[in-house]
Order: structure tokens, then C-alpha cells, then sequence
């Protein structure tokens, strides 16, 4: 977008002004021609497509060499934000890469090179072509008018004026209106790009009529869901339903691909379901519009995101209004204040890119505070206590369990702790619901969260069992 934004700025600024003054011009050049000699007028017509058909194929070829230098251009682009990036350029080094890298960016530098070069080149011989073009005409309307006048049809001062000044001022315009038609075809390519995304409809959007979502208790249910990712060969989840009530703590379990993360992804509405639907207080969330619904929720990604800012705006990004004791209240909460207070400006630290400049743990805990100060009715974590320490996943936990207090959460739960403090569990395996229950419930009836208990979570249950044994003076 900003490659090919830029790329047709100049023309379309330059067009509007150059086609009117120069149609102008040719429209009064032609009048006062005809009035001066109507034969010469015809001849200086019939010279006019030797400027306009050149320029016909010069605008395609011009239109196809643009199009693959700005798609050579926009693979730059990419791969320097990819691999130039933060994460990118610590797996270079990881893998001593830069030597590979260095020659791959040489190869596509010069490419584009190649094609930069190849555009301007098809400009200049253009440009040649109507000069010499433009000179050859006005030869051939004196040999015209030369003719006249021996025939006695016209007199000198008539094929002087017509010729050399008003000829060569219609040349000019019929020159100038043909480079306008190159550069607006080669400019087609470059729109073309922008609006094939422009055009794209969205996935998700508002359905006409639909309505805000102004109070929310927090009552969930999924009725026959059925969603399947595009390109995939089977649905990542299938006729899945269950109830959810208001303020209860809910565990996904499951192993790896077995729908818990699309379970909440259909929840925030990142995408809807083919079949079936997504209730909330007996609403299809399909029926009320993306930004009410979007603002009952909060998430706490696996992937903890974190802009490059300080600290104070990336909590504010939940709520921008929010006061500074909301803020310090929400970092106490999630652990983070007295970190934050040891930083060199406090609050106003720049976390880096991506949040770089913090561990694991500290960008989890950023994530965790962002949550809690949204204050949202319904909680959606996605392993909010993983990258962290003993001591601060107990501090977590008790500041999950106060912002869990009349809000129904759902958690994607990989540790002991974080199940057996949910009211529900639900146990997929495939994209279905195959148990849900509580934690006794399901080691009772054994089946696919006993043997995820006895592979897992008894580790875990293990280690937990040993801290305490090492903390007891």
C-alpha cells in the first residue's frame, strides 16, 4: 500500500491540469489552423498517429514493466520486515544466516534493479520517438505547404505561421497528451494492486441491521458450531455445543489441533462459523455489531504482542481513557508495578518492538494488566500463566481469581493449577466436544482427560508438590 500510494501520487496530481491544458491547446491550435489553411490542418492531422499509436504500446509495455517492479518492490519490503525485523534478525544470528541473507538480498536488490532500469529505459526510448517524430512532421507539412505555394493555393506567411508556431504547438500538446496516456497506463498497474485489496470483502463484518450489545451478563452458548479454516482438509470444529453460565471459569482441554483456540476465536467473532451458532445472553453474536461485542471482551493472546511504546501506552490501548491509579492498580494486580518501578522512567519506559526489551514473563504480565484493566465480562486466555516463575504464577493466579469474580472466562489450560480451579472443563479431541465436568469428575470417568492428567498435568502436580516441600522451614 505505501510502495503503490506513493508510486501514483505524482500522476494523478500532474494529470487532471496536464490533459485539460493540453486538450486546450490543441482544440485552439486546430480552430485557428483550419481558419489559416484547412489542407495544412488535414496533414498535421493525419501526422497525429505517428505521435498516439507509439504511445498506445509504449503504455502497455510500460504498464507490465511497473507491475513487476512494484511486485519486486513489496518482496523487499516483506522480507525486511520479516528478516530484518527484531525476531527475524535473532534467528539470522542463531543459524549464522548472515551470509545467506546478505546474498539473498543482494539477488532480489538487484532484480529490481534490473526492472527499475527496464522501466526508465522504455521512458527514454519513447521520449526519443516523439522527438524525432516531432521533428520529421513539421519537415513534412513545409514540403506540403512548399507545394501550395509553388501550385499558387496558399502564400508563404500562411505555411510559415501554420508550420513552424501553430504545428509544433499541436505537436507539443499531441506529445504531452501521449507521455499523460503512458504514465496513466503504467499507473493502472499500481491501482490495480491497491484495489485488489481494497475490494477484498471482509470476513467478518456487521450484518445490516445489527444492533449494539449494551449490557452483557456473560452467558455463553455454542449451539451445532461447525467452522472449517480455508484450505484445510477437515473442520476445526464440528457440531460442537455446549452452555456456558454467567460468571463460571471454563477450561479447554485438549491435545495440540483439537479446536481450543478456534473455540475462542469464534467467541470474539475473529471469524463465523459455517454452521451453526454463537449465542451470548440468547443473542447470536452475529446480530450485534463487531465494536459492542469486541468491547464485553478481553483476551490474553498465547502470542503477547506489545507495541513499540511505553509501558503506559501499551495499557492504555484497552482503555485510553483510564486514569493513572487505574492504570498502577492494574500493574499491581498483574504483578508488573513494582517492575515497572524499577525501570529507568517508570511507566513511561519504551518497551521496544514487539516488547523485546522485556523477558517472557514480564510481556505475559503487561498482557495479563491489559486485561484487567479493560474490565471486560467475558475473559478469554489463552495459557495466561505460562513463562512465568513459581512465585509470580502464584501471584497471578490470585489476581486471575479477582478478576475471574462475576465474569465468565474461558481459559486454554495446559497447567494443573489453572484446571482445577475451573468450574466446567471441556475436553476436545478432533473439534468436538468428547467430556466435559469437573476435575474429579473427569478422573473418575477416566477416559481422554484422565490419560491428558496422567501424560501432563501429574508432572505438573509433581513439581508443584515438590516446591512445597522444599518451602516448609
Amino acid at each position: 500500500m505505501d510502495n503503490d500510494v506513493n508510486g501514483i501520487q505524482d500522476v494523478v496530481s500532474d494529470t487532471v491540469f496536464g490533459v485539460i491544458t493540453n486538450v486546450l491547446v490543441a482544440v485552439s491550435t486546430l480552430v485557428v489552423m483550419f481558419v489559416l489553411d484547412w489542407r495544412l490542418t488535414l496533414g498535421a492531422l493525419a501526422l497525429m498517429p505517428l505521435v498516439l499509436i507509439p504511445a498506445r504500446r509504449v503504455g502497455r509495455a510500460t504498464y507490465h514493466a511497473r507491475r513487476r517492479t512494484q511486485e519486486k518492490l513489496a518482496e523487499m519490503t516483506a522480507y525486511m520486515q520479516e528478516v530484518l525485523g527484531v525476531s527475524g534478525i535473532l534467528l539470522v544470528k542463531a543459524f549464522t544466516k548472515e551470509r545467506a541473507e546478505r546474498q539473498r538480498f543482494q539477488g532480489m536488490s538487484e532484480a529490481l534493479r534490473r526492472l527499475d532500469v527496464r522501466q526508465a529505459m522504455i521512458g527514454r526510448w519513447f521520449s526519443m520517438m516523439s522527438m524525432t517524430l516531432m521533428t520529421l512532421g513539421p519537415a513534412l507539412l513545409l514540403l506540403l505547404g512548399g507545394y501550395l505555394v509553388i501550385t499558387g493555393r496558399t502564400t508563404v506567411g500562411t505555411v510559415v505561421s501554420v508550420v513552424t508556431i501553430l504545428a509544433s504547438r499541436l505537436a507539443g500538446a499531441a506529445g504531452s497528451l501521449g507521455s499523460t496516456h503512458v504514465d496513466i497506463t503504467g499507473s493502472l498497474a499500481l491501482f490495480q494492486r491497491i484495489f485488489q485489496y481494497l475490494d477484498l470483502p471482509a470476513d467478518v463484518a456487521d450484518r445490516p441491521g445489527a444492533v449494539e450489545l449494551r449490557a452483557l451478563t456473560g452467558a455463553v452458548s455454542f449451539r451445532d458450531v461447525t467452522f472449517t479454516y480455508a484450505g484445510a482438509m477437515r473442520p476445526a470444529l464440528e457440531s460442537v455445543s455446549f452452555d456456558v453460565e454467567a460468571g463460571q471459569l471454563v477450561a479447554l482441554v485438549g491435545p495440540s489441533g483439537a479446536g481450543k483456540t478456534t473455540a475462542t476465536y469464534l467467541l470474539a467473532r475473529f471469524y463465523d462459523p459455517q454452521d451453526g451458532a454463537v449465542i451470548a445472553d440468547r443473542t447470536d453474536i452475529r446480530d450485534v455489531t463487531l465494536e459492542s461485542l469486541s468491547g464485553h471482551m478481553g483476551i490474553v493472546f498465547q502470542d503477547r504482542f506489545l507495541f513499540h511504546a511505553s509501558v503506559r501506552d501499551n495499557l492504555l490501548y484497552a482503555k485510553p481513557d483510564a486514569s493513572q491509579a487505574e492504570i498502577e492498580a492494574a500493574a499491581e494486580a498483574a504483578c508488573l508495578h513494582d517492575f515497572v518501578g524499577s525501570l529507568s522512567r517508570g511507566y513511561d519506559t519504551v518497551v521496544g518492538e514487539r516488547g523485546h526489551r522485556l523477558s517472557g514473563g514480564e510481556k505475559q504480565r503487561m498482557a495479563i494488566a491489559r486485561v484487567i484493566l479493560r474490565d471486560p465480562r467475558i475473559v478469554i486466555l489463552d495459557e495466561a500463566t505460562s513463562n512465568l516463575d513459581t512465585v509470580s504464577e502464584q501471584l497471578i493466579q490470585a489476581a486471575l481469581r479477582r478478576l475471574f469474580i462475576g465474569r465468565t472466562s474461558f481459559v486454554i489450560a495446559h497447567r494443573l493449577s489453572t484446571v482445577v480451579a475451573a468450574d466446567v472443563i471441556l475436553v476436545l479431541d478432533r473439534g468436538r466436544v468428547v467430556d466435559r465436568g469437573s476435575h474429579d469428575e473427569l478422573l473418575s470417568r477416566g477416559g481422554l482427560y484422565r490419560t491428558l492428567y496422567d501424560k501432563q498435568f501429574r508432572k505438573d502436580a509433581a513439581t508443584k508438590q515438590a516446591d512445597e516441600v522444599v518451602a516448609v522451614p
